[in-house]
């Protein structure tokens, strides 16, 4: 998430949310401190009210329709998942005033003394979430909406952000990687996926962790969350390290009945090549923030997308076209190629 924009009597919607929250509280807010905004348009507000601090969401419905988040809150909470609950909505015009879970993210205080707790925490609350999938209540993360995530790849970061073409035998290597990728993600037990469950989503919180920027869940493949969890955009973790905590999580699904990959060796292949095709709509998505929004800030962490798939391509040799795609991208765009 973003730093939020100060308040000012030239910003309409904050004049339309305070006015909306004077009605629904009783009383004028106060000040409304911002908390974050992220990739998207919308923004948040801490304020207090009595004794208490609450949430409040500014969703401009045109932009970031308000019903998903109120819909998959809703489907947390009945999971016992501690996501926000949702006090007053007011859909139409895109305000929600949450309850507070807490202020410090994972992100903030993860280090290597307390991550297996945290982790542990995180992973148990992600076993109820999938616990609780019931089909119908999600879209699904179909093949198409898969592809089109790999595509930002080639036309983002490829063509746009490194202003090299994808055609010929680097066009065959890339739809050759698309395509084994996508088998091994359809391949997969489908699940509810939150699909950003990382530190910076995870709050600090009782019960543990809070659990925030749900609205874009789908029901897909079982190992997307664990993948997000543990390759982060903002902390990377010793190897060894993450495969264990990956082969805890699959031990705990497994207990709890969750259709995970019977051996840990068709797990591991199923997470790395799930994390593969995140690693990539990624890098599209940080390219695109950049590029065509304004964002440059997020194209920063390109290398550490890259180091993590090239580390699981190195491990199949399925993925060689995909490394020497990789290789000449990467020395032509130090040429300067265009």
């Amino acid at each position: 998430m973003r730093a939020g924009s100060a308040e000012g009597a030239t910003d309409v919607r904050l004049e339309q949310l305070r006015a909306w929250l004077g009605t629904v509280l009783g009383a004028e807010p106060g000040s409304l401190q911002p908390i974050s905004s992220d990739a998207s348009f919308r923004r948040y507000f801490r304020l207090r009210h009595g004794g208490d601090t609450l949430v409040a969401m500014d969703s401009p419905p045109d932009r970031e329709p308000p019903a998903p988040f109120v819909h998959v809150a809703a489907l947390l909470r009945g999971a016992g998942v501690n996501a926000p609950r949702i006090l007053e909505a007011d859909l139409e015009h895109g305000f929600l005033l949450l309850s507070d879970l807490g202020r410090r993210s994972y992100l903030e205080v993860l280090d290597h003394e307390n991550a297996d707790e945290l982790f542990g925490d995180a992973l148990a609350a992600l076993v109820r979430w999938q616990l609780a999938t019931r089909p119908g209540e999600l879209l699904l993360y179909d093949r198409a909406r898969l592809r089109a995530e790999l595509e930002l790849f080639a036309d983002w970061y490829v063509g746009a952000h490194l202003g090299l073409p994808l055609r010929g035998k680097r066009r065959e290597a890339w739809a050759g990687t698309c395509e084994l990728l996508l088998d091994s993600a359809l391949a997969q037990p489908r699940v509810y996926v939150h699909r950003d469950y990382m530190p910076r989503n995870l709050l600090l919180s009782d019960p543990n962790p809070g659990v925030i920027d749900f609205q874009d869940a789908l029901e897909g493949p079982v190992t997307y969350d664990v993948v997000c969890l543990f390759r982060d955009a903002f902390l990377s973790w010793e190897e060894e390290r993450v495969r264990d905590w990956a082969l805890e999580y699959r031990e705990h699904a497994e207990r709890a009945g969750l259709p995970v990959p019977a051996g840990r060796d068709e797990f591991l292949r199923a997470f790395d090549w799930m994390g593969m095709q995140r690693h990539l709509k990624v890098l599209g998505i940080f390219a695109r923030l950049c590029h065509r929004d304004g964002k440059p800030a997020y194209i920063a962490d390109a290398p550490r997308f890259l180091a993590y798939l090239r580390t699981a391509a190195h491990r199949y040799a399925a993925f060689r076209g995909l490394l020497r795609l990789l290789d000449e991208l990467e020395a032509d765009a130090g040429r300067g190629s265009r």
